[in-house]
C-alpha cells in the first residue's frame, strides 16, 4: 500500500500553510498542495512533504520529507476513462516508491512541471 488509500484533492497554499506551518523551515514555500481526508501532502520550495494524520483525535500525526535531490524519477498517471483518480509515484533513493492518489481534477500539468523544475533543475521555478 502507498502512502494513501483515497484520492487527494487540490487545495490553497493557505489551508496547505495550517497544517504544515510548525514543520515548515525558514523561507519554505508551499508550491502545491492537496489533500485526503486529515492528510496533507504539499510539493514545497525544498521538498516533498506528507502528514499523515493518525486516529480519532488526529493527536498522532507522521509527517514524511522527501528532498528533491533524493528523488530519482517520478510519474504521473492522468485518470482514466474508468478510473477516477490520478497517481502520482516518486521514485525515492533508498525507500520503496512512493505512491499519492489524486483527485482527476487536479492539475496534473502544475504537479509534473513542479516536480520536473525541483528535480531537474536548481529548484528556481520561473513564473
Amino acid at each position: 500500500m502507498g502512502l494513501l488509500s483515497g484520492a487527494a484533492g487540490a487545495i490553497s497554499a493557505d489551508k496547505a500553510l495550517a497544517q504544515l506551518a510548525d514543520f515548515l523551515v525558514e523561507s519554505e514555500e508551499i508550491l502545491l498542495a492537496f489533500k485526503i481526508g486529515r492528510d496533507v501532502h504539499a510539493l514545497t520550495s525544498l521538498r516533498v512533504l506528507s502528514l499523515d494524520v493518525h486516529g480519532i483525535t488526529g493527536a498522532r500525526k507522521t509527517l514524511r520529507s522527501i528532498a528533491y535531490p533524493k528523488v530519482t524519477a517520478f510519474t504521473v498517471e492522468t485518470a482514466g476513462t474508468f478510473d477516477a483518480d490520478a497517481v502520482l509515484t516518486l521514485i525515492v533513493s533508498g525507500l520503496d516508491p512512493v505512491e499519492i492518489k489524486l483527485d482527476a481534477d487536479t492539475p496534473i500539468a502544475d504537479v509534473q512541471r513542479v516536480l520536473a523544475v525541483m528535480t531537474l533543475s536548481a529548484g528556481v521555478l520561473d513564473d
